[in-house]
C-alpha cells in the first residue's frame, strides 16, 4: 500500500486535502533532504476529515520551494481515499490512527513499513497533526513524561495531555524512536489551527536540539487521560430525536476542558437497568461504575473529571468514542508510578 518518494510532485502543494487522491495512489512517505539530520517526521491525514496537517505542510513547504530545508523532512500522508470523501475513514478501512501496532490487515503492514523506514533513518522528532470535532482548545499530547517530550509539547501549547490508551496510535509507536507529539488543532473550519500548526512546524524545523533539562512547572498545564468513554454498540444516540436509546445533553461539546463537579448530567437513556456507556481505564478494565451512575434514567457523574473530545457528531461517537476523561497531573509524580493510577 505504501509509496515512497524523494521529492514533492509538481502541483501537489496546490491541491486541497480532498484532491490528493488525484495525484497520490494511496499512503505516501516523502523523504526530503535538508541541512541537518536526522529528519523531522510529520504525519498528516491519518483521519481523512482532518485537513489541518496537510494545510500546514503546504504553507511550510511553499516557503522552501527555492531553497534548502533547514532540516531533512520525512512526511507521511495517510488516508487520501478517506480525505477524498471528507471522512475519518471509509467503511472498509480501519482507523489510520489505530494501526501502528501489530495486526493482520494490509494497513498494519503499511504502518509497519513506515515505522521500519524511520527506524533505519532515525528521527529528530515525530509530529502527528489532527483536527477534532468538538469545542476543544489547541493542545499537545504525549506518551512519555520525559523532558524532551514535554519541551516539544509546550512549544505548541502549555496545555499538555499524557495518555497511554488507546493503543495503536502513531505517537505511541514513534515515541520509541524519539520525542513524539500529537497536535490537536481545533475544528477543521477554523483557519487559526492551520496558522498555529504552521508556526510550530517552522519552529521545529529550525531547532538544533530539543532541551533535555526538566521543564519549569509554571510553563505547563499537564493532564492525564485516565479513561475512555464509549457508547455501547448497536444503540441509537442523538440529541432531540424521539425514541433514542440515549439522548445526550444538547451542549455536550461545551463541557470539554471544564472540570465538571459530581452529579453533572451527561444525558438520559430509555432503560433504567444498565448504563449505556462503556468506560475503560489505562489497563483496559471496565470502570463505568467508578465515573457514572444512573439516577432513574439520568446519567450523572460520580466523581469530578475533565472531559475532552466531546462532540455532537454522532458518526464520530460511534466510530471512535464519546470522550476521554482527564485529571490534573503534577510533574512531581514519577513516571514509573503511573501504571498504578
Amino acid at each position: 500500500m505504501l509509496t515512497i518518494q524523494n521529492k514533492i510532485p509538481e502541483g501537489l502543494l496546490e491541491l486541497e486535502a480532498h484532491e490528493l487522491s488525484t495525484k497520490l495512489d494511496g499512503p505516501t512517505l516523502f523523504h526530503l533532504s535538508g541541512q541537518r539530520k536526522p529528519p523531522l517526521f510529520i504525519s498528516v491525514l491519518l483521519h481523512g476529515n482532518e485537513p489541518v496537517g496537510w494545510n500546514a505542510l503546504r504553507n511550510l513547504l511553499r516557503n522552501y520551494q527555492n531553497q534548502e530545508l533547514p532540516r531533512a523532512l520525512s512526511i507521511f500522508i495517510g488516508n487520501v481515499s478517506a480525505a477524498h470523501h471528507c471522512l475519518r475513514h471509509l467503511d472498509n478501512q480501519p482507523d489510520y490512527n489505530r494501526i501502528w501496532n501489530q495486526g493482520d490487515k494490509p494497513e498494519h503492514t503499511m504502518a509497519n513499513q513506515v515505522y521500519d523506514e524511520m527506524y533505519k533513518l532515525g528521527i529528530f522528532a515525530s509530529i502527528d497533526i489532527h483536527n477534532n470535532t468538538g469545542l476543544n482548545p489547541h493542545y499537545a499530547c504525549i506518551n512519555k513524561l520525559e523532558p524532551d517530550f514535554l519541551h516539544l509539547a509546550t512549544l505548541f501549547d502549555r496545555t499538555v495531555i499524557y495518555f497511554t490508551r488507546p493503543q495503536g496510535v502513531q505517537s505511541l509507536a514513534f515515541a520509541e524512536l524519539g520525542p513524539a507529539v500529537t497536535l490537536e488543532c481545533g475544528q477543521p473550519d477554523n483557519p487559526q489551527g492551520t496558522i498555529h500548526a504552521t508556526e510550530f512546524l517552522s519552529a521545529c524545523l529550525h531547532l538544533a536540539e530539543i532541551p533535555s533539562r526538566p521543564i519549569a512547572k509554571h510553563d505547563i498545564e499537564l493532564f492525564h487521560t485516565v479513561a475512555i468513554v464509549r457508547i455501547v454498540p448497536g444503540i441509537q444516540i442523538g440529541f432531540h430525536e424521539n425514541g433514542l436509546d440515549l439522548r445526550l445533553v444538547d451542549n455536550i461539546d461545551h463541557l470539554n476542558f471544564r472540570e465538571l463537579p459530581v452529579d453533572t448530567i451527561l444525558g438520559w437513556q430509555q432503560s433504567e437497568r444498565a448504563i449505556l456507556l462503556s468506560i475503560s481505564n489505562e489497563q483496559d478494565q471496565e470502570v463505568s461504575g467508578d465515573y457514572f451512575y444512573l439516577d432513574g434514567n439520568t446519567i450523572r457523574l460520580r466523581r469530578p473529571v475533565m472531559p475532552s473530545m466531546l462532540t455532537r457528531d454522532t458518526q464520530i461517537i460511534h466510530q471512535d468514542c464519546l470522550c476521554y476523561l482527564m485529571e490534573r497531573m503534577s510533574l512531581e509524580i514519577e513516571p514509573r508510578s503511573l501504571s498504578d493510577l
